[in-house]
């Protein structure tokens, strides 16, 4: 018999930037901005209040993002509960390209687990990622936001499998986010479904020296960071993305396209005064830790 927690729960998720550069659909890096989320089981109803980020435009309902992860997660342990009262303060931007549907889901499956007594089916982190990349359709992201640091995720035969890196203590990204959102299903439209052996060997001799870029060797960030498979196709659809990006990069600065965009990722400091332009506004911050239990702060409810 599956059984329920009474007592509240939470858990706080970082956003996260996913491919940086040639790492198409495998690399991800955890960022420093974390969403809050928390959840008591309820005698019926769903409910969900949103603070911060999405407020006001975010659904409030079992439609929201975090409450279908909950109840995939809860289908997967094998019980839903009789209701559920969700609270989220959301710091993550939303349709930016840094991770913030993947932060609720896998936010959601977290607060399945633990509302949940005892061992189960979700248990472990590799059940949750393998779920959570079901959800989403990709394991970059997700992948880094359970684990942490940097990551390299893949797809096998039993499902989405990841490994952390330990990125090189000086790593300390900036994230440049613009006033526009922008849809992930619209940039993967834009890319080319055959691309070029050549760009292909490219960009797999980049991937390889990323990994030992983002560990031991920052000085190598710059040309780990070149990209041949899914920018350059993305960049009509968002001009000033591809615009700042150039311009950074032409200053020596490690940038790329964060996700899907529109936000820009830099992994090296760009000069010193460097001003993205209007409309944009930016952070700096340590590579973030993982997902994480938590305990319910007053700004997620009672």
């Amino acid at each position: 018999m599956i059984n329920f927690r009474s007592d509240r729960v939470a858990v706080t998720v970082p956003a996260t930037s996913a491919n940086l550069g040639p790492g198409f659909d495998c690399f991800g890096l955890a960022l420093d901005c974390r969403d809050e989320v928390s959840a008591q089981i309820t005698p019926t109803g769903t409910s969900v209040t949103v603070t911060g980020e999405g407020a006001g435009t975010l659904p409030t309902d079992d439609t929201h993002l975090v409450v279908r992860a909950m109840v995939a997660g809860f289908d997967r342990i094998g019980r839903r509960p009789t209701g559920l009262q969700v609270s989220c303060h959301n710091r993550i931007p939303q349709a930016r390209g840094l991770g913030s549907s993947s932060a609720a889901i896998i936010a959601g499956l977290l607060l399945a687990r633990e509302l949940t007594a005892g061992e189960n089916s979700l248990t472990g982190d590799e059940a949750v990622l393998a779920l959570a990349a079901e959800l989403e359709g990709h394991p970059d992201n997700v992948a880094a936001c359970l684990l942490g640091g940097a990551t390299v995720a893949w797809t096998a035969s039993g499902g989405a499998r990841a490994v952390r890196l330990s990125p090189h203590p000086s790593l300390r990204p900036v994230v440049f986010v613009p006033a526009d959102q922008a849809l992930t299903v619209r940039a993967r439209a834009a890319l080319p479904v055959v691309v070029s052996h050549a760009d292909a060997a490219a960009n797999a001799g980049r991937a390889a020296l990323l990994t030992h870029a983002l560990s031991d060797r920052p000085d190598l960030l710059f040309a780990a960071t070149e990209d041949w498979l899914h920018q350059r196709y993305r960049a009509e659809q968002m001009p000033a993305t591809a615009a700042l990006v150039a311009t950074l990069r032409a200053t020596g600065v490690a940038a790329v396209v964060s996700g899907a965009g529109p936000a820009v990722l830099a992994l090296t400091a760009p000069p010193s005064g460097f001003h993205p332009g209007a409309g944009w506004r930016s952070w700096s911050g340590p590579v973030a830790a993982g997902a994480a239990v938590s305990t319910p702060s007053a700004t997620l409810g009672p």
